[in-house]
């Protein structure tokens, strides 16, 4: 039996494994997996239930896990000279955290819970291993990379014309 975390209230719920492997097996990044990586990737992860406004992780935090939404939201926030920004929304099925796991580094942004948001954490080990040994999964992480890349340069140029725009202090 495994335990589903509630970041809120720090209580442990009962998680059937099957139940967790079922859920493994409708995201798609996950869905190629054979039957003993699903059942290894779910025994090693942990479900996280997070509240509104709730922090997943501090800019500057240790790389020491990625992160896919199984449901919910997720909002990439920056903070700059005229107040914080939400820079990027991410949603259900979508990696992240990954970036930081794969270059070693400390996390370059905070995120935080957009509404009611349950995620699961995969250690940067499990993950690394996962990349490693299996291709389609590494393909579709290398997709998703390549996408936020797309929607960072566009952010960045909207936040440069936010920087114009806003008055000064």
């Amino acid at each position: 039996m495994r335990i589903l975390v509630d970041s809120s209230a720090r209580e442990a719920i009962p998680l059937d494994l099957a139940k967790e492997i079922d859920l493994l097996r409708k995201i798609p990044m996950f869905a190629k997996l054979n039957a003993s990586k699903l059942k290894l990737l779910a025994f090693t992860s942990e479900i996280v239930k997070y509240e509104p406004g709730d922090v997943v992780f501090y800019a500057g935090g240790p790389a020491d896990y990625a992160y896919v939404i199984v449901e919910g939201a997720v909002d990439v926030v920056t903070e700059t000279d005229k107040g914080t920004l939400v820079t990027l929304t991410l949603h259900e099925n979508q990696l992240f955290g990954e970036l930081a796991v794969l270059s070693n580094a400390s996390r370059s942004a905070t995120l935080k819970a957009n509404g009611k948001v349950t995620v699961m954490k995969i250690s940067a080990e499990m993950f690394i291993k996962l990349l490693a040994e299996n291709s389609d999964f590494a393909l579709d992480v290398m997709r998703q990379l390549s996408e936020k890349l797309a929607k960072s340069h566009h952010q960045v140029e909207a936040l440069l014309q936010y920087e114009r725009q806003a008055p000064t202090k």
